[in-house]
């Protein structure tokens, strides 16, 4: 192709309606649309003509070059990018991979109310207008001992919410070691600014005192910020500033006590690491003015942020117009709901989140052993095969920010092969119909079992089997 005319390489690029009367044009034009696989073609040969004007070369013909262009932009399109993964990441709430997975409660709620009128702001008893926020507020009320509550699309916008109505224009002081970053640049300072509010930064990284805080307070301050550390930990000599005694404080100043809890832990987890970490109501009974946290974190439900505390700040916040603008959908209220249903009958450790992180190592052990049994299985079908599959110790962590610095034990399989490495075996499992995301350990691949769910561990099978060359009838 190098040596050939580029003007004669343009015009044996196939014409458009060629290409789409194609047979296997057919498909996409009935899953996609006729003018929307027209536009893609379109996009395909214009790569083309850019690669042939500079003399980009290919063994392919034009036509070929065009056909494989055009096929592999339509099959990019036509499959949703937002797909379900098996998390073997050990990594029990995942950012990236949409962070709690829902209990089956949660799922059938949202399902019931997804293809359907709802009363998602209608009261059939008043035979009008209801409020959305009202169908969550009683439960988060009685699980937390709140006296009101408010809902909005997530914790960052919970603490946004709470600092504009309650501080604009005025001094909030918070220390300096609560000036936090939680994942793709979610700033406190920059929060803070945001709202209106003027921060006042007091003490220092590694150690505040209450005299720091007291000290800092003027004629226009209006809260006081705690903010939890989530995802670092400050080890050696440090000092930090309890909440019963900021609690006194703002009580003695009259000022309003706000403290954002990030991951929402409504009862006590079942693992040693976390018996110190506070529940939102033990934030309020220890005198905390407002709580923010979080929905998809440690209380396992959807994206959502919680704001919990005295009704009189609650009604302002309910009014604002920021308000509408973070309000959540009828299918995350439905949910949450069910969700916090769950916590009302006792019955969070069927929560997955819950259940993975209290899950015992006897259990994480025995999973381990059935999928690397199943996996060794398939190596064995294979003639000469060289992958070592084994099970290996593989402890996990909460994520989300939660006990940065906490290791779940537990235990994992471990595959290995002398002639591709762990980053080749990993990029396959991640290409599956189901992509499988892993982990990787000292150049061995680590299928973690505590955050696989029912029927991952098949999936995984499947992808094995497609990576050792196994086709499946």
């Amino acid at each position: 192709m190098a040596n050939t005319n580029t003007n004669e390489l343009l015009r044996s690029i196939p014409a458009m309606e060629e290409l789409l009367n194609t047979p296997w044009a057919s498909e996409f034009i009935t899953n996609m649309g006729r003018e929307e696989v027209k536009r893609i073609i379109a996009e395909a040969i214009d790569d083309v003509r850019r690669d042939l004007r500079t003399g980009k070369s290919s063994k392919a013909s034009v036509s070929e070059l065009t056909l494989n262009r055009a096929m592999t932009l339509l099959n990019l399109r036509i499959s949703s990018t937002l797909k379900p993964v098996v998390n073997a990441t050990g990594v029990v709430i995942h950012t990236n991979l949409g962070r709690a997975p829902l209990a089956e409660e949660a799922i059938k709620a949202v399902n019931d109310l997804a293809g359907s009128y709802n009363t998602l702001e209608y009261s059939p008893e008043k035979g009008g207008r209801g409020g959305r926020n009202a169908h969550v507020e009683w439960i988060i009320c009685h699980i937390t001992g709140a006296e009101a509550a408010l809902v909005v699309n997530n914790n960052a916008a919970a603490v946004l919410l709470a600092l504009s109505v309650t501080a604009a224009g005025r001094e909030v002081i918070i220390s300096a070691g609560e000036l936090v970053e939680i994942g793709d640049s979610f700033r406190i300072p920059e929060i803070l600014t945001f709202s209106g509010a003027k921060m006042i930064i007091v003490g220092c990284t590694n150690a505040t005192r209450i005299g720091d805080y007291r000290n800092a307070i003027t004629e226009n301050t209006a809260a006081l910020l705690k903010v939890h550390p989530s995802n670092y930990q400050v080890a050696g000599f440090t000092a930090s500033t309890s909440r019963e005694e900021l609690a006194e404080l703002a009580s003695a100043k009259k000022l309003l006590f706000i403290e954002d809890l990030g991951s929402g832990l409504l009862f006590p987890l079942g693992v040693p690491f976390a018996k110190q970490e506070p529940s939102v109501r033990d934030c309020l009974e220890a005198g905390t003015g407002i709580v923010t946290f979080s929905g998809d974190k440690l209380l396992g439900g959807p994206q959502i942020g919680v704001i919990a505390g005295p009704r009189i700040f609650i009604d302002r916040m309910r009014s604002h117009q920021l308000t509408r603008a973070l309000r959540v959908d009828k299918m995350t209220l439905a949910a949450f709901e069910a969700t916090l249903r769950m916590y009302l009958a006792g019955r969070q450790q069927e929560i997955p989140v819950i259940r993975m992180i209290e899950m015992d190592e006897e259990t994480v052990l025995k999973k381990a052993r059935n999928l690397s049994r199943r996996l060794r299985q398939i190596v064995k079908e294979v003639e000469n095969c060289d992958f070592e599959v084994e099970v290996v110790e593989a402890g996990g962590i909460i994520g989300g920010g939660a006990f940065p610095t906490n290791l779940l034990p537990g235990h994992g399989v471990g595959i290995r092969s002398p002639s591709r490495s762990a980053d080749n075996i990993a990029a396959a499992f991640r290409q599956a119909a189901t992509p499988v995301i892993p982990g990787i350990r000292d150049g061995q691949l680590i299928l973690h079992v505590r955050t696989l769910l029912e029927g991952d561990d098949k999936i995984i099978a499947s992808a094995f089997s497609e990576i050792l060359g196994i086709r499946e009838e």
